[in-house]
């Protein structure tokens, strides 16, 4: 599925949909240029879901995680990353779970150390316009996308 999205409050949109239709045990992968809107992207996921705070992009600590009544959320941003063996250090396979949802910026910088995700989203920025290229890699995935094609508020 190709999308453009022309704002950041529609990017944020696009996250709260699919906040709305995504499940537990589900990994989501966001893949881009900096500045294309993955980080925006996943505050709307998480104000979809309730949240509130602050979302502050976890660069420098890896990981943010956001307990959200039935979801744990687990935000990583694999950009510092250096070497794929560093995603076995931080225990990235202990935050897998059926009642947690991963979203993982930078996934390429993992290497092999991760799965595959159920969803891949491909952010690229051209002039103020971001273009995505959402696929599914799992049943799961086809699931969400199914949902999410009916929806044209970009």
């Amino acid at each position: 599925m190709h999308t453009v999205v022309s704002s950041p409050e529609a990017m944020e949109m696009l996250g709260r949909e699919l906040a709305r239709i995504a499940f537990a045990g589900m990994q989501i992968h966001l893949s881009g240029d900096l500045g294309a809107g993955k980080t925006t992207l996943v505050r709307g996921f998480l104000r979809g879901l309730g949240h509130t705070d602050t979302v502050k992009s976890p660069t420098y600590t890896l990981v943010e995680s956001y307990n959200l009544g039935t979801f744990t959320i687990y935000h990583f941003d694999f950009y510092r990353v250096r070497h794929p063996d560093e995603i076995e250090l931080i225990g990235f396979r202990d935050y897998r779970s059926d009642t947690a949802i991963c979203l993982i910026e930078w996934p390429e910088k993992a290497g092999q150390r991760i799965d595959l995700p159920d969803i891949l989203i491909k952010f690229t920025l051209d002039a103020d316009v971001r273009k995505l290229e959402i696929n599914s890699c799992t049943d799961k995935g086809n699931l969400l996308i199914s949902k999410l094609t009916s929806w044209s508020k970009l």
